[in-house]
């Protein structure tokens, strides 16, 4: 009887992380670099992600670890950057990917200084890609978590070329919506330093800060897909893309 149990509860536990997930890795310039390894210690790792610990998502668009995800520390000696040029290419690749409804949202912020010791819900985020509503009706539609699965899980953006060089976040989220009215937020950050030419900074309505950007009542956040069969089109929540 007990052994039955223990094996369900494994189960269950097995079947909640594969529901979920999050960035396993980047590939920028022809190099991969492997993402932090959530369910295990941050001791020994090393990474230019920064942590999270879980495959579950972030359910309320206020939590605190909304920047990087919780935890989102610095893994100190092992937190690493990649030196990246401006303009080039950078992407992020899921685990299986099991939710293809809801947007793709790539954002940027810039360290005061050297990001490792930054704290990510004290900066300044600007987006630089975003895919909601490619095409069709809201719950039968083509979105861009869809396309994401398509392409091998993964997503590709690229660096502003314009933007200034120095020490950046990116910050991959994935929000899915196919539950009615429970959003599912799923962000990781990685460290960038990026170099180049550019001088280009974002400012104004293009700058938010996690938490603060979403709100349940932003109608791409609280949304009820099934409600609205007809509907083709979709709000993505947050700020304007800045393109530079």
């Amino acid at each position: 009887m007990f052994f039955s149990a223990a094996l369900a509860a494994l189960a269950l536990g097995v079947s909640q992380v594969a529901a979920h997930g999050g960035v396993l890795s980047y590939s920028i310039n022809g190099q991969t670099y492997d993402g932090f390894k959530a369910y295990n210690t941050p001791t020994g790792q090393s990474s230019i992600q920064r942590e999270w610990d879980t495959y579950n998502p972030l359910t309320n668009p206020t939590d605190p670890n909304l920047a990087c995800n919780a935890n989102g520390a610095s893994l100190g000696s092992g937190q690493k950057s990649a030196t990246v040029a401006a303009g080039t290419k950078v992407t992020a690749y899921w685990n299986q990917w099991p939710h293809a409804i809801g947007p793709v949202m790539v954002y940027m912020a810039k360290c005061n200084g050297a990001c490792t010791t930054s704290t990510p819900s004290s900066l300044s985020w600007f987006k630089i890609d975003q895919a909601g509503l490619i095409s069709g009706t809201l719950p039968n539609g083509t979105w861009g978590q869809g396309e994401l699965i398509a392409n091998n899980n993964s997503w590709t953006s690229t660096i502003p070329s314009s933007l200034a060089p120095g020490e950046y976040f990116i910050r991959h989220e994935l929000l899915a919506i196919h539950t009615s009215n429970q959003p599912q937020f799923y962000p990781e950050c990685a460290q960038l330093i990026i170099t180049g030419s550019g001088s280009a900074q974002p400012s104004g309505s293009y700058l938010v800060k996690f938490p603060g950007a979403y709100s349940m009542s932003d109608p791409g956040v609280g949304i009820d897909v099934y409600s609205q069969p007809n509907v083709s089109n979709y709000t993505i929540p947050g700020p304007a893309v800045w393109q530079g």
